[in-house]
């Protein structure tokens, strides 16, 4: 029986079913958020997921559609989810895999992370600042992970000042707070850490800072460019004005962030292009 068939009553009921029978299906589809911290610093899975989940009930309340927390633990991984469109939001503490996200086209930035957008390169050592840059040539350097935000950027130093990187000795370290012990014993003459924390500590046992990079936004909120324009632009919205309410900032707290900014396009281009990718 057709539906314009059926009596008054009974069309208003269907068309209700209908509706909300719609209304389940839109709001069984979950917005996934992918979250990757870095790999030069000691952090787990169970330890990142618990710090995103406020912001996700942010999302969540805003959007009124279920978010959950998907935790990209590898670079790889995160590049991986994203080529697959596995993520429809990507929290990404690496500049350079959110740039890449970017250049692809499936991904857009919607925010930067508050204090996190002047993230710079230091080269410790013992002796005075670098006044020629030839002289690094043949020189010891060591570094985080190769594939570290502090590595790349590292490499865009040395290009940027004519250093080939084949022309230095590069050692890999795991972690950023090992770098200062290859430097102390003489292991590598240049020790290069964009962690705060590793460069006060250098500094305020006597080390010096030779040189330092320009700035670099890092951690990134991308959004599938595939994203409805109102879900975006409350996706948007609602990162930027999480520190505008006293729930928002407890989220953020829990993430151990104190804001969320608006990103700039043309800084991007601009980072992208530094960094050679």
């Amino acid at each position: 029986m057709e539906l314009r068939t059926l009596p008054s009553s009974l069309r208003v009921a269907a068309h209700g079913l209908a509706a909300v029978v719609l209304m389940a299906g839109a709001s069984a589809h979950a917005l996934v958020i992918g979250v990757t911290e870095g790999v030069s610093y000691q952090v787990t899975e169970a330890q990142i997921a618990p710090r995103f989940e406020p912001i996700a009930e942010a999302l969540s309340k805003a959007l009124k559609q279920p978010v959950t927390v998907k935790v990209l633990i590898s670079y790889n991984s995160a590049r991986e989810a994203m080529k697959k469109k596995e993520v429809d939001l990507v929290f990404i503490h690496p500049a350079h895999v959110a740039l890449e996200g970017i250049k692809s086209g499936n991904y857009k930035a919607v925010a930067w992370t508050a204090g996190f957008t002047d993230y710079k390169v230091s080269f410790l050592c013992k002796q005075q600042p670098i006044s020629n840059w030839k002289d690094v040539a043949g020189k010891s350097l060591v570094l985080p992970d190769v594939d570290s935000i502090t590595s790349v950027i590292t490499r865009a130093m040395l290009r940027e000042h004519g250093v080939a990187e084949s022309a230095v000795k590069v050692t890999n370290t795991r972690f950023q707070d090992a770098v200062p012990f290859y430097v102390t014993n003489g292991f590598a003459a240049y020790g290069a850490t964009a962690s705060a924390g590793v460069v006060k500590t250098w500094t305020e046992g006597g080390g010096k800072v030779c040189a330092e990079s320009r700035a670099v936004p890092i951690k990134q909120w991308l959004l599938a460019t595939k994203t409805d324009a109102a879900v975006a632009a409350t996706v948007r919205e609602t990162l930027i004005g999480l520190n505008q309410s006293d729930a928002g900032k407890r989220a953020l707290s829990a993430a151990n962030y104190t804001a969320f900014v608006p990103a700039s396009g043309d800084a991007e281009a601009d980072t992208m292009r530094w960094l050679g990718i």
